[in-house]
């Protein structure tokens, strides 16, 4: 367990009813799950603001999430128009998310997002899913790297790592672990991310299948899941730095490189697989 000099996230704080007004800016997609359409909650609010504002905080005060809000109904969609329909690796699972549980991811996801800001816990050389970052600031960071080396006489070896379906590579126990030690995410804030384990089942046209639990990674479609994954890498940044390597990531890409006088300045070091493997191993990012 790491020690920290920041304020831990014990808790979330509660919403008030003019929150929840900016948490619901842009919500326009109905679920199949929802009551009523998305648009008609937005024209009610003022009326039913407090209500919405005492289910809201009843679940983040008590570090839980209610059993109708953790079910999703996930729709496969191409990946790219134009693949063929016949193999299911074209597809991804796209889960939509109950209007009332989009409203309360948002609003954690936006005091984790704080939380994260205020005390400098974000791993700086990731540029996905974060505000005022994107993969131009990635391109433009390794581009400079790479531009500098060479003008000093380096020769640079740039290796590109992918995570296929990086979402789906999450072990929640494992992530849960690094919010605590890693993040300082505790008591009633951590309780509740532990709640939220979805059930999902598929639903194409009118057709649905049974319901079954996600038993590992974070479900597409919902607003917290690019947050959770990220934090999920955060590790990984410790390995990489360990052996000395420079690198970025955009999401679940990896870009690392190594700056060397000559090639077989390289040969009497371990190769880059070597050395991160053993890293990546307990924590499943291969």
């Amino acid at each position: 367990m790491e020690t920290f000099d920041s304020q831990p996230l014990s808790r979330f704080s509660p919403v008030t009813p003019m929150q929840l007004s900016t948490l619901m800016a842009g919500m326009n997609s109905t679920c199949t799950l929802d009551p009523i359409p998305s648009k008609l909650f937005r024209e009610c609010l003022p009326p039913i603001s407090q209500l919405i504002t005492t289910i809201i905080n009843s679940s983040l005060c008590s570090g839980s999430v209610p059993p109708s809000l953790k079910l999703a109904a996930v729709t496969p969609i191409l990946k790219t128009p134009g693949l063929t329909p016949d193999i299911m690796s074209n597809f991804q699972p796209i889960s939509n998310l109950p209007f009332l549980s989009k409203l309360l991811k948002r609003g954690v996801a936006s005091q984790l997002k704080s939380h994260l800001s205020s005390n400098n816990l974000f791993e700086p050389f990731q540029s996905g899913f974060r505000i005022k970052h994107s993969t131009e600031t990635a391109l433009l960071r390794i581009t400079n790297d790479l531009l500098l080396s060479s003008d000093s006489g380096n020769l640079n070896i740039l290796i590109l790592l992918d995570l296929t379906a990086a979402f789906d590579t999450i072990n929640h126990t494992i992530l849960l672990s690094h919010l605590e030690s890693s993040l300082n995410i505790t008591d009633t804030a951590l309780s509740w991310l532990k709640s939220p384990v979805h059930h999902q089942f598929i639903h194409i046209n009118n057709c649905t299948s049974s319901t079954a639990p996600l038993s590992q990674g974070v479900p597409q479609g919902s607003v917290l899941s690019p947050l959770l994954f990220i934090l999920y890498m955060f590790p990984l940044g410790k390995i990489i730095r360990c052996h000395n390597l420079q690198y970025h990531c955009y999401a679940g890409d990896i870009q690392l490189y190594i700056s060397t006088k000559t090639i077989t300045a390289t040969t009497h070091s371990p190769t880059v697989s070597q050395k991160l493997n053993p890293g990546c191993k307990p924590t499943t990012f291969n």
